[in-house]
């Protein structure tokens, strides 16, 4: 069994790279080829956290996973990540776990991959400047993606911290400088979300953490946080003023999004509204981005092949190039 570190992946797998991988998955999510049962939430409302467990098979690629992911926000005031996880990659041929990867890291992989993924399918080619909101422990590689897809000059950052913020920025403008983007503290979402063609939200909000009346026409949003029904950092306006909506899973979305579910609920959208899933984009089954005119939004919660995917990819390049640690029991 091969244990894989962040270091060891970081060594061996490129943020195009999972967007890629993020591709493959979301095609093969919508093919139909891969069984992905809902995952399995447990809280733990004492720590205000939750234990998830997100099992996958995909019969095509002789492999299956499971990824147990722990989301623990008041984590980050004890200055460790707020997901911590592992993903474990089993044969498909004998049922034999053949990797045990840094979870939190994949975790952070696939999920700006998915943004990034997203932008670099339905975001207008001209984007020149990007907004985030939040920066917790997926924060990063959502900013990384972004820079991944388009020629942003500028991405603007906004967290309810001003030195959280601030310490985020410089250490992001130091990990990404070869990107050639200049990445600033925003004051407030506002201020962050002026004129940007590109906008992330990733935070656990309980409340819309932007004003969807001030986004530009043109824009493509992508909201990444909310994962429980009682969530909803997107402000629903954005979804009526929307030309198109795609999900990662409509199905996973509706389980437990409040992002979508309380503007249902609400009746300011209904499911008439939907696009579709990115995957039946990829495949040409559903049409993509029609004018430059037109918002878009993209809501993800993480689906299981995508774990499954980027994790067998890891493994493929690490025993290809020696990378890991051998644990035998």
């Amino acid at each position: 069994m091969l244990l894989l570190s962040k270091e060891d992946i970081r060594k061996v797998f490129t943020m195009q790279e999972a967007i890629e991988a993020d591709k493959e998955a979301f095609s093969i999510f919508s093919e139909g080829k891969s069984v992905v049962p809902l995952r399995t939430n447990i809280g733990a409302p004492k720590h205000e956290g939750a234990f998830l467990f997100m099992p996958s098979y995909v019969e095509d690629l002789e492999c299956s996973a499971i990824k147990i992911v722990n989301v623990f926000p008041k984590n980050i005031e004890k200055g460790i990540p707020t997901t911590p996880a592992q993903v474990l990659l089993i044969d498909g041929t004998t049922g034999v776990v053949i990797s045990v990867l840094d979870g939190t890291y994949v975790t952070q992989l696939r999920t700006g991959a998915a943004s990034g993924a997203a932008f670099d399918i339905l975001a207008n080619k001209s984007a020149k400047k990007g907004a985030l909101i939040g920066t917790g422990g997926q924060a990063a590689t959502q900013l990384e993606a972004m820079l991944a897809v388009r020629k942003l000059e500028e991405v603007k950052v906004y967290d309810i911290n001003l030195q959280r913020t601030e310490d985020f920025v410089n250490r992001m403008n130091k990990e990404l400088a070869s990107y050639g983007t200049t990445i600033l503290a925003a004051k407030s979402s506002d201020e962050a979300i002026e004129d940007a063609d590109m906008i992330v939200t990733v935070t656990p909000s309980s409340k819309p953490v932007f004003d969807g009346k001030k986004v530009k026409k043109g824009a493509t949003v992508s909201c990444v946080g909310s994962y429980q029904p009682h969530m909803q950092e997107m402000d629903p306006s954005i979804l009526q003023r929307a030309g198109k909506i795609y999900f990662d899973s409509e199905e996973a979305v509706l389980s437990e999004a409040g992002d979508i579910l309380i503007p249902l609920e609400d009746g300011l959208i209904t499911k008439e509204d939907f696009t579709g899933d990115l995957g039946d984009v990829l495949l040409g089954k559903v049409v993509g981005r029609e004018s430059e005119e037109e918002i878009i939004v993209f809501k993800t919660v993480g689906i299981g092949t995508q774990d499954l995917v980027t994790a067998k990819r890891i493994y493929d390049k690490a025993v290809e190039q020696k990378i890991g640690t051998e644990w035998n029991s």
